[in-house]
């Protein structure tokens, strides 16, 4: 049985973070590991309190899987402070782990903030090299680049600056763009491969990045290349979505019972 790791953050209400991480993996076939970065009081009407874990015991649970339950590929999601973002880059590399997801989970779906502004150029200048791929939201993405963000072809040009800043491939997803149809554009080289569909409209959405994130991690830890991972992944999420079990007041958790998809053909962006 092939492993994953997921360095993130807890989520009392399920729905997110390491929760739906395990959910996600065990979904894939995939035996999930975890490396806690903080801990979280959140439900599905927002995040109440953040306790964040000391670095060396973030340090220590990441060599504690990697000595003996070697993943075949890691995500990252919440890391909260610049400091976290750096103990983690650096016992990723320590430990030569490989197939690194780097989801840089910034703000909550109901808009608290998961990570301090500090932490956001040691991003760009310690995880984006130390991964194979960068999955940010269209904010994130705005964040990270300094771009201004509201078309496919700004997500294009978003995701080349996220090469050009050390990340050999980004996926910039497009789920806030205004319209009918959600578009999520992966940029790797020279090429931009886009998938969209149709817009759900549902509140029941929390989630959804921390899901994605996960999904390509197993499909990577499976072996699977990593536009194919992507396409997977993409369907995964948007059957969690149009199956959700409607739990909760707010934006409720996906359905992570789902089997895996076949993938199915991608088109190329100009």
């Amino acid at each position: 049985m092939r492993i994953a790791l997921t360095i993130a953050g807890s989520d009392s209400g399920g729905g997110a973070g390491i929760q739906a991480d395990l959910k996600t993996f065990q979904a894939f076939g995939v035996f999930g590991t975890t490396a806690i970065t903080a801990v979280t009081a959140q439900n599905t009407l927002g995040v109440s309190a953040v306790h964040v874990i000391p670095a060396d015991i973030v340090r220590a649970q990441i060599v504690a899987v990697a000595t003996d339950l070697r993943p075949a590929a890691c995500k990252t999601g919440m890391l909260a402070t610049a400091e976290l973002v750096v103990a983690v880059a650096e016992t990723l590399l320590e430990q030569r782990l490989a197939n690194v997801v780097v989801d840089p989970v910034m703000v909550a779906t109901s808009g608290e903030r998961l990570l301090d502004a500090a932490a956001e150029r040691t991003i760009v200048e310690r995880l984006l090299p130390a991964c194979v791929l960068v999955t940010p939201n269209l904010e994130e993405a705005a964040i990270l680049t300094g771009l201004a963000i509201s078309s496919p072809s700004d997500m294009v040009a978003a995701g080349r600056r996220l090469i050009a800043m050390g990340a050999p491939a980004a996926l910039v997803k497009g789920g806030h763009l205004e319209g009918d149809e959600v578009v999520d554009i992966l940029v790797e080289g020279d090429r931009a491969r886009s998938w969209p569909r149709p817009r759900q409209p549902t509140r029941h959405t929390h989630g959804t990045g921390c899901t994605l994130s996960a999904a390509i991690t197993a499909g990577l830890a499976l072996g699977q290349p990593l536009d194919r991972a992507v396409e997977t992944a993409l369907e995964f999420v948007a059957r969690a979505i149009a199956t959700s079990p409607g739990l909760g007041r707010g934006n409720g958790p996906l359905n992570h019972f789902i089997e895996p998809p076949t993938p199915t053909s991608t088109s190329d962006s100009d």
